[in-house]
């Protein structure tokens, strides 16, 4: 079994199989291809696959048969389902037989590649609670997805603990860059929602019309130049949970009118008067002041308190510092994998140095130079802020630097980084075994 996840792909297109195959091994998935969904279904061994990514026009056999077949063999597996924009409608309705996701074509493969993670996390997930107490799966797999040792983040994984399976909704405040997408995600994972879409929807500030064709949906031939229904992301995050990102990005009207979908629980599509049902949990984000907003009259009292039911405050990185190494070597080991590069050495020093920096940009600047670290650059050390320490505590910051750089320039060598430096061989043994530096 792969690390990634073994995925089967099914399209009647054998070029578009070839293709997705070639990227999907790449990023380090095992995938068998098949361009006929009767061959793949008496072929398949569900046990053995982690997802199933299937087209969902084909002949003789489509998407929504190969889903029913597959349910009925194995209704853990997650099937993933692809659709051109004209089958929107089609694939909604799929959902809502149980497909995990449906992604529309053409898709970006990086957006594939995100979904199937998820997907295959789920699935081994599931795998684990038929031999495992629940309890102690789920909290293990919290503690892998929000990683981290110190009291604030600990914290947060107890909040997560305790909300994911609540039907309430959560604001998550934090600066840009703290994950906040990443924790909406866990609460939809491990709640019972697990199994429905999660659907990201970007606030920032555009066309009021798209943006709320893209909310909604609209009727056929409402649009000019289009002929097809769309299905709003609200309609189609039916029975899962919807992300509102940057949500004081909302124009004052798609605010009213937000707040009356979240009030009522149901939606109209633009040009229709039918009210639409839709079962969702929203988790909205924001780095902005919301309230000091609400008083200056920019964002909406109502919707502000509709959408805090729950008010999480996410910390910053420099809040939670103790966290910094075990983070940037995560990051460093996924960019090592998805490059495909060895997974450079990093010291223990430099780990200290970078818990030092503030991360203005938080785990999303972390991540960035744990990159640029992999390609050859030098590891990013900045002075550290004023209020970092004591006297002695930057002295000693700025001596163990300087050592390590010594170091570097000498290749490791001991003995010429103490010429260099002017210090006896002995008392720079020393000092590097203090500040845990290496040498030869």
């Amino acid at each position: 079994m792969s690390e990634r996840g073994t995925i089967a792909f099914i399209d009647d297109e054998p070029r578009l199989c070839e293709a997705a195959a070639d990227w999907l091994r790449a990023s380090g998935f095992e995938v068998n291809t098949f361009s006929d969904p009767q061959t793949a279904l008496d072929q398949v061994e569900t046990p053995a696959l982690d997802c199933v990514v299937t087209d969902l026009r084909m002949p003789r056999i489509d998407g929504r048969g190969v889903l029913s077949r597959l349910r009925t063999a194995d209704p853990d597996l997650p099937v993933i389902l692809l659709s051109g924009h004209g089958d929107v409608p089609v694939a909604v309705e799929v959902m809502r037989e149980g497909a995990y996701d449906f992604i529309e074509k053409p898709y970006v493969a990086e957006h594939l590649v995100a979904v199937l993670d998820r997907a295959v996390e789920l699935r081994r997930m599931r795998r684990q609670v038929r031999v495992a107490d629940w309890p102690i799966v789920a909290s293990a797999r919290l503690d892998a997805r929000l990683a981290g040792i110190s009291p604030a983040i600990e914290a947060f994984r107890e909040a997560v603990r305790q909300l994911a399976d609540l039907p309430v909704d959560v604001l998550l405040r934090g600066e840009p860059g703290v994950g906040k997408e990443h924790i909406a995600r866990a609460l939809h994972d491990f709640g019972r929602r697990a199994r429905r879409p999660f659907v990201v929807i970007d606030c920032t500030p555009r066309s009021e019309q798209a943006f709320e064709a893209e909310l909604f949906g609209h009727e056929r031939g409402f649009v000019a130049g289009t002929t097809a229904v769309r299905i709003g992301k609200l309609e189609h995050a039916n029975g899962g949970t919807v992300f509102l990102d940057g949500v004081e990005g909302l124009s004052p009207a798609l605010q009213a009118r937000l707040l009356r979908a979240l009030q009522e629980r149901s939606i109209e599509r633009i040009g229709s008067n039918a009210p639409r049902s839709v079962d969702l949990r929203v988790i909205a984000a924001s780095h902005a002041d919301l309230p000091a907003l609400v008083a200056e009259g920019h964002f909406r009292a109502d919707l502000y308190h509709r959408l805090s039911a729950v008010d999480l405050a996410v910390p910053p990185l420099r809040a939670r510092r103790e966290d910094v190494g075990l983070l940037y070597t995560r990051f460093l080991r996924e960019a090592a994998d998805r490059l495909g590069r060895p997974m450079p050495e990093v010291l223990d020093a430099d780990l200290r140095l970078l818990a030092l920096q503030d991360w203005p940009g938080n785990a999303a600047e972390l991540r960035a130079a744990a990159e640029r670290h992999l390609l050859g650059l030098r590891l990013p050390v900045a002075a550290p802020a004023a209020e970092a320490g004591s006297l002695p505590e930057r002295l000693a910051r700025f001596e163990a630097e300087t050592i390590d750089e010594a170091l570097r320039l000498a290749g490791g060598r001991v003995a010429e980084a103490a010429e260099a430096l002017g210090v006896p061989r002995r008392t720079l043994a020393e000092k590097i075994a203090k500040y845990g530096l290496r040498g030869e």
